[in-house]
């Protein structure tokens, strides 16, 4: 675990940030309070002229003890493990300024803002609520602080109004929100002119489950329980980002061996579902042999953790201040062995895959976005990588122990199809299998969590952020604490609520028989995106 000396800190940041800032240092978090009519001025010239990669935007109820709302926009410093996060705060007014127009991938989170807690952003590009259905009350905001979370709603009738393509031979075809397959509801509204998809719309929400309100209330070991559901195929991922925050506001340094064992089960993780990944990927174009495959190394995956952890999911690993579960030598040696029979079973069904040319010839020029969508919508992991941001937080933002490791480059790829985001799973199965080799080698002796955690102390009226690369992308925890250090507002933003906006722009022009094809490509979580 990292912590940061705030005279580091001012030094590396101190050039994106404006003149006369008013700021506060939460470890490696510097905060400070921006006007609303200045708000978009230093939120365009961090992202816009400085380059700062936007993480996420959220809001925060202090009325019991600032008299305000407050809205945070946090930036990374590129190659450091440094945060800003300049906020506003509305105070005696539930208005402030929309920034979508300015930075395209904010709006999504200001939409959020105004379902969740009922403040306005003006001139917002779309004003239509986010998750929330229309049976649900609009003049009801859970995440306010007065709603008390086990509030029966009385339910409601309202219309969700889609985005409409007018014009000669535009028809609609709907999809959903109940599948064929075993999968998380979802709707998508296609606009077509004759063949081809001119407008596709996914509409979430059917899986919200309450996440950001039950954060408030639960003990905190089943707030850690709790993030382990946030997206249930990336557990390990989410209770780490979750348990890194707390563990910055406790002030807690995580022993070294519980930093190597974390990194070993993340790419654990990560192998299970990019090789589930690339087999569905192959099924959904015919090719049986690779989708029979791509499950059975999945399968493969899940039975190491299972055996390793008592888990399939690696649930219930994770503790603040370390791990619950070491590798003793024989565990290690087994590991090892599994991974290079796995290594080359999987390189022996890539080679049949790629000699495949009905394979290919599906995967390539399918589903493309172009790197200006990327970065418009603020693309994340695979599907950024495959149209070439290069970005990964186990580089940019080393925690774990990835700091450690022999990580070199990260592996991108151009053209944005179907067959780069495929491409982009091949790479990084090879680089998870060297990481957990390297790590089973390096891992040293000691602890895996630190020892007389009686009570924990977490800091008064504090803030921590916390990233982790999960297979999908980054994932970014947000955690504030009330002036008794109790924590009062937990905001984990999985990287399917960003890449959501990106799967529309992938479907322009390409047929409905290929968007299962597409849309699993992404992979996104539906309910990691509901919260």
């Amino acid at each position: 675990m990292l912590f940061c000396n705030t005279n580091m800190i001012k030094e590396k940041i101190q050039s994106y940030l404006p003149k006369n800032a008013n700021v506060e240092y939460h470890d490696n978090l510097a905060i400070f309070e921006v006007s609303s009519t200045q708000i978009a001025e230093i939120v365009g010239e961090l992202h816009n002229q400085k380059k700062l990669s936007l993480k996420l935007v959220t809001a925060t109820d202090e009325r019991k003890e600032k008299g305000a709302f407050k809205i945070w926009y946090l930036f990374a410093v590129p190659g450091d493990n440094f945060f800003i996060c300049p906020f506003i705060e509305l105070k005696n007014t539930t208005d402030f300024p929309s920034l979508a127009n300015l930075v395209p991938e904010i709006l999504n989170y200001e939409r959020r803002i105004q379902t969740f807690f009922g403040l306005v952003a003006t001139d917002i590009p779309d004003n239509r609520p986010l998750i929330l259905h229309e049976n649900y009350p609009s003049n009801v905001f859970p995440l306010r602080k007065d709603f008390e979370w086990k509030t029966k709603l009385k339910e409601v009738t309202g219309k969700y109004e889609f985005q409409e393509v007018k014009g000669e031979g535009i028809y609609e075809i709907p999809v959903g929100p109940i599948h064929a397959g075993i999968i998380e509801p979802g709707h998508f509204r296609f606009s077509m002119a004759g063949e081809s998809i001119v407008q596709l719309e996914p509409r979430l929400g059917y899986v919200h489950k309450g996440s950001e309100k039950l954060f408030e209330v639960l003990s905190l070991e089943n707030k850690i329980r709790l993030s382990e559901k946030i997206s249930g195929d990336s557990s390990f991922s989410h209770s780490l980002a979750f348990c890194q925050t707390i563990e910055k506001l406790a002030g807690i340094e995580v022993p070294k061996r519980a930093l190597y064992l974390r990194t070993i089960f993340a790419e654990l993780e990560r192998l299970a579902n990019h090789f589930g990944d690339i087999g569905a990927i192959m099924m959904d174009t015919g090719f049986s042999f690779g989708g029979a495959n791509g499950s059975r190394l999945r399968e493969m995956m899940m039975q190491i953790n299972e055996k390793l952890t008592k888990s399939r999911f690696l649930r219930s690993v994770n503790t603040i201040g370390g791990v619950k579960k070491d590798l003793n030598k024989s565990e290690q040696d087994y590991l090892s062995k599994e991974l290079i029979k796995i290594a080359k079973d999987f390189e022996e069904v890539i080679a049949i895959a790629e000699d495949s040319a009905s394979l290919l010839n599906r995967l390539k020029g399918t589903g493309i976005i172009s790197l200006e969508v990327a970065n418009n919508q603020g693309t994340l992991g695979v599907a950024g990588r495959a149209v070439g941001v290069k970005h990964d937080t186990r580089v940019d933002h080393p925690y774990a122990a990835y700091a450690e490791v022999s990580m070199g480059q990260i592996p991108v790829e151009e053209e944005g199809d179907v067959n780069a985001r495929f491409q982009i799973r091949l790479k990084e199965i090879r680089k998870s299998l060297e990481i957990v080799q390297e790590s089973l080698q390096k891992i040293p002796e000691g602890e895996i969590i630190v020892a007389n955690i009686t009570s924990l102390i977490l800091q008064k009226s504090a803030y921590a952020v916390s990233m982790v690369e999960g297979w999908r992308g980054e994932i970014s925890y947000f955690v504030a604490t009330d002036a008794q250090g109790n924590i009062s507002r937990v905001f984990p933003r999985d990287p399917s609520f960003v890449n959501w906006s990106a799967l529309g722009e992938a479907g322009l022009n390409n047929i409905v028989p290929d968007f299962p094809l597409i849309n699993k490509s992404f992979n996104m979580s539906y309910t990691g995106n509901d919260l």
